[in-house]
């Protein structure tokens, strides 16, 4: 392990989109303009307290060759898929689901009024996984390790490892995926500092959901609503802003393959996205 400490790299900022039935987001991955992280393909957030931004929710669709990651902060929403899973997720939980060959799933919010705020992260799937059968990972908010660190602080491990100040190794609940992701969510206060050692080849990202952050020893800033590359080390330093920080820590291992993305579907070539199409179309996206 190299203790070098990383450096902010490329910046992305937020933008406006909708998507689904006309939920409003703010997009910050995405890998149809080519702004991705290996193997980070999508990063969405979606707040707000007025209904309107959200109650149409995400009506079924199809995916397939990719994982999906939706974690909720605030709020409540429901899953459902063509192979008749239903899953309720709740403010602090975390849905991991692997697309696989195909699934056709809906995501919709419980609620019709009050906030929702959360994120959804697409995370690539190496070829020989593409065409595996889809699974599901299902955690509420109590399945997860947290730290305070005082004064409003705290760190809540989504996946991966970390060693809390007392030595001891504590382990997120997410497990089995074959890019070993560390998840973190973290919220300093002002003046809280917090280090996390990782792998030098781990591709690792920050995205800033509230107040401001200072990254590495040269503290370059980001600011709430932007991602933020992590470059050239391994140990990540991420400093409150002045008006404190509350933001996600995501690093993996990069698969190394191409990636061609059209609409819902994530695949290594063209020709196997005009299958996925195809076979969506004749009613098959889910089939061996």
């Amino acid at each position: 392990m190299n203790h070098k400490t990383r450096n902010l790299g490329k910046v992305i900022a937020g933008q406006a989109v909708t998507d689904g039935a006309g939920v409003k987001l703010k997009r910050s991955l995405s890998p149809a303009h080519y702004a991705f992280f290996d193997p980070f393909l999508l990063l969405d957030e979606f707040a707000s307290d007025e209904s309107a931004d959200y109650i149409a929710g995400f009506p079924e669709h199809p995916h397939r060759g990719f994982e999906t990651v939706t974690y909720l902060l605030q709020g409540a929403m429901r899953h459902q898929d063509h192979m008749g899973n239903t899953g309720h997720l709740r403010a602090g939980g975390v849905q991991w689901m692997s697309a696989g060959r195909g699934v056709i799933h809906s995501e919709m919010p419980e609620q019709d009024n009050g906030r929702l705020h959360g994120f959804q992260l697409w995370v690539n799937l190496p070829a020989r996984e593409k065409m595996q059968p889809p699974c599901y990972q299902d955690f509420a908010a109590v399945d997860f390790p947290v730290v305070n660190f005082g004064g409003g602080g705290r760190l809540t491990l989504l996946a991966g490892e970390f060693i809390d100040s007392n030595g001891d190794m504590l382990k997120g609940a997410i497990t089995g995926i074959n890019t070993q992701p560390l998840l973190v969510d973290a919220v300093l206060a002002i003046g809280q500092h917090l280090t996390v050692p990782m792998p030098l080849d781990y591709t690792a990202m920050v995205y800033v959901y509230q107040g401001d952050l200072e990254v590495g020893e040269d503290r370059r800033g980001l600011s709430a609503g932007q991602a933020g590359q992590l470059v050239d080390g391994g140990e990540v330093l991420l400093s409150a802003g002045a008006n404190g920080a509350g933001f996600l820590l995501l690093a993996a291992k990069p698969i190394g393959e191409p990636v061609v993305q059209s609409g819902p579907f994530v695949m290594n070539t063209q020709a196997e996205i005009d299958q996925a199409f195809r076979a969506y179309r004749e009613g098959v996206l889910t089939k061996a």
